[in-house]
C-alpha cells in the first residue's frame, strides 16, 4: 500500500488508474492500524488489480479535507476515475468485497 503525499499525487492516481482504493487514517486511530492489514490482504487475494494507497489525515490534512474525509478510518473505491464506494468509521470487509466485485469484474472483464 503506497503512502500519499499530496493532494496533487492522489488526484493524478484517481486520473490514471482503472481501479483505486483509498484508506484514509491517521496515526492515532486504533481501527485503522487494526483494518488496514486485512484490506491489504482482501483486496490482495480477491482483487489484485487494485492499486491501494494510503492517506494519513494527521500528516496530510488538505488531502483529507479536499475529499470530503471528517471521520477515521474512510475507505473510498474509484473505478475509472469515479468514486463507487465510500465507507466511513465502522464497515464490513465482506461487505466492501461485495461492494467492489460488480464494478471490477467490469472494468477487468477477463
Amino acid at each position: 500500500m503506497q503512502d500519499i503525499q499530496s493532494l496533487e499525487q492522489l488526484e493524478t492516481l484517481k486520473k490514471s488508474e482503472q481501479a483505486l482504493l483509498i484508506l484514509f487514517g491517521g496515526k492515532e486511530c486504533n481501527v485503522c492500524y487494526a483494518i488496514k492489514p486485512k484490506l491489504m490482504n482482501l483486496i490482495a487475494d480477491s482483487f489484485p488489480k487494485i492499486k491501494m494507497v494510503y492517506v494519513d489525515c494527521h500528516e496530510i490534512i488538505d488531502v483529507c479535507s479536499q475529499n470530503e474525509v471528517l471521520s477515521l478510518p474512510t475507505l473510498q473505491v474509484f473505478f475509472t476515475g469515479q468514486r463507487f464506494i465510500e465507507e466511513v468509521r465502522s464497515f464490513s470487509l465482506r461487505k466492501v468485497a461485495d461492494e467492489i466485485e460488480r464494478p471490477y469484474s467490469m472494468v477487468f472483464d477477463n
